[in-house]
Parts: C-alpha cells; structure tokens; sequence
C-alpha cells in the first residue's frame, strides 16, 4: 500500500516551509504497509546519515569472514579528522581501535576518523555504492571520505603529514556540522556526491527491520541496531517530541543547510512500528528550525501511524 492522505500531506506541506530549502519524507508504518511521504524519491546529501550504508558494507565483510569484529585497526593520517572522539582527542598513527569499537563510535557519536577507517576496510565509496546497489538501493550512493567531504566544503588541503595534520586541526577548529560557515555550505550544497533519495534509506532500514538475511546476518543486523538505538546525536531530531522512553534506533547528518534524521521507532501498546527517514537541504533559516521540523514531522508521523495501526486493529 502506497498513500498519503491528503490532510497528512498537507501537514508535511506545511512543517515543511519552517526551514527554507527542500524537504524529503519518507515514512512506513511497517505492520500496515502505509506509507507517508513528501518528496521521497528526490536527491538529498546524506551527510553522516551515509554511515548507514558504510556500516551495512563493513558489517557484509564481517559476515563473509574478510572482516572480523575483534580486528584491530590503525587510524592512519588520511583517516584522521576533526568531529568525534578520535579526531578531537587523540593523534593519528598512534591508536588502534577494535572494528567493532569503530561501528559504535562512527554510529553513536558521529566519529569522523572512525567513518574513515571503516571506508578504507570497506574498499571506499564506490564499492559501498556498488555493494548497495547490488541490494537494491538504486538511489544511495556513497562517495568519499568525511575528510575529503570537509576539505573540499572548505576549499581546503589538508596536511599529508601525522604531526602537522594534527597540528592543522588545532589551530583551525574548522566547524564540523554544525554552524559551518555560509561559503563551505554552499560548496556542500553543490555536490553531487554522497546522495540519498529519502526512499531508498527507507528501504534499506526496512530491510534491517525485517533482519533480511541477505543483506546481512541476523548476528549484525541486531548489532548495527543495537547501536544506533544508542545515538547520541539526535536528541532534537527524530526523538524530540515523542513519548519520553520511545525506542528509537537513528543515525542523523547535518553540514550547513543540510540537515536529517532517519531511524526505526518503536510504537506503544503493540501499534508495531515506523521508520522514518526526514532530510532538509539548502536551508535557510539555521539548525534549530531545520532541527524543530524533522521533530514535528516525527511526531506527525507518529501520531499518523498509532491513528493507522487503531483503524487497522
């Protein structure tokens, strides 16, 4: 079943306009199979929602025995970047983490060097985007590094060498994210690389929902949600307005005006559950708006799917 009832779409129509730029929802009310969407099959950057797809693409290798879980790995000089614990803490070339600790920091906390040594392991970006279309994600795609992404957003090189790289991050504390200057948005707003269409994140968490064994073992598919119901980074997003201890399993992104949340929430009482993936590009009117929308179509979309699951019982 595909819909969207007409007073929801206004709805979505109207939240919509807060943030400026361009709105995409894509939302599925899995047990009933109803669907609520705006603009789903629209091209929208990911941003670090991208670690999605990488971690399904690590997790592949885990599970066909080239990777293994216990595996440790070196943050090396290419791989070190400002945003998370790695790049804000430590030194390249000076630290091994465990893949496994690695999917929990790129996923939990958005660790920039942890996405960049899981993309190495996972062959780069054209072989996650080979690795998700050959399972259906025709409209994902994963490009570079979140090194390359910042540097080119700032029009900037970044030092080849371990000490000075370090040294380069801080002295320039560039913003990661959040508050990024007006120009290195604008670069970022004109890629077209590291797209998603809001449909296409939808299908692939649909996938992990229903533990599809052929895109990954049931072992890693309950891992990689066992640590996004652990994210840390979207407490004004997805979960804001919703019931206080709503299961919610995320991963969001945000660079400038480019701003999402995607996830699997658990509805109460046995109302089954919905996933929804809500992305914002080219935004106007700062982070906390494009924040309040993705919270308010959240909660319409919750409120929608109890509303379905009651008529349907």
């Amino acid at each position: 079943m595909i819909t969207t009832a007409p007073a929801l779409e206004r709805a979505l129509e109207r939240l919509a306009q807060r943030p400026g730029g361009r709105v995409g929802v894509a939302a599925l009310h899995v047990e009933s199979g109803e669907r609520m969407l705006l603009n789903p099959d629209a091209a929208f950057p990911m941003a670090s929602t991208y670690k999605v797809p990488i971690a399904v693409a690590v997790l592949a290798l885990v599970d066909r025995g080239r990777l293994a879980l216990r595996e440790m790995v070196t943050v090396q000089t290419e791989d070190f970047v400002i945003g998370g614990t790695i790049g804000d803490r430590l030194r390249p070339n000076e630290v091994a983490f465990s893949v496994r600790l690695l999917l929990e920091r790129m996923l939990i906390e958005s660790d920039n060097s942890a996405t960049d040594v899981l993309l190495r392991l996972a062959g780069g970006g054209p072989a996650v985007t080979a690795h998700v279309h050959a399972a259906g994600f025709a409209g994902m795609r994963v490009d570079r590094p979140t090194a390359a992404i910042i540097a080119e957003s700032y029009d900037a090189t970044f030092p080849d060498d371990p000490q000075e790289r370090w040294a380069y991050f801080e002295r320039t504390k560039l913003a990661e994210g959040l508050e990024v200057p007006a120009d290195a948005a604008a670069r970022y707003e004109q890629t077209d690389a590291d797209l998603t269409t809001p449909a296409a994140m939808t299908a692939l968490l649909e996938r992990l929902h229903h533990r599809d064994s052929t895109l990954l073992s049931r072992e890693s598919t309950e891992l990689l949600l066992d640590v996004m119901a652990r994210c840390t980074t979207g407490g004004n997003r997805l979960r804001a307005l919703l019931p206080a201890g709503t299961p919610v399993a995320d991963k969001t992104g945000t660079f400038g005006g480019t701003a999402n949340d995607v996830g699997i929430i658990t509805l109460p009482d046995g109302a089954g559950h919905l996933i929804a993936s809500v992305y914002i590009r080219g935004a106007t009117a700062g982070v906390a708006a494009s924040e309040r929308t993705i919270a308010e179509i959240a909660r319409t979309l919750y409120d929608y799917a109890l509303f379905v699951a009651a008529r349907n019982a």
